[in-house]
């Protein structure tokens, strides 16, 4: 897959206990996750949730403060 293989490289270089591996297979399953979905899965906090996020370089489908949700292109 186009997708996994582009997140894949997104991975290089980091260590092997991050949770960013977790996060990619997530985001590929479900359209559109939120960070409190992604905290619930991976056992961490939304804001944890949150900066995984942001070094895996999703884009944010909803663009609400109140409810934010993230997708990939």
């Amino acid at each position: 897959m186009l997708a996994r293989s582009l997140l894949a490289r997104k991975l290089e270089g980091r260590r092997s206990t991050s949770l960013l591996a977790d996060l990619m297979e997530f985001m590929l399953s479900p359209p559109v996750a939120s960070a409190g979905m992604i905290a619930a899965k991976l056992k961490i906090t939304q804001r944890a949730a949150q900066d995984l996020l942001a070094h895996l370089g999703l884009r944010e489908a909803i663009g609400r403060g109140s409810f934010r949700a993230w997708e990939i292109l």
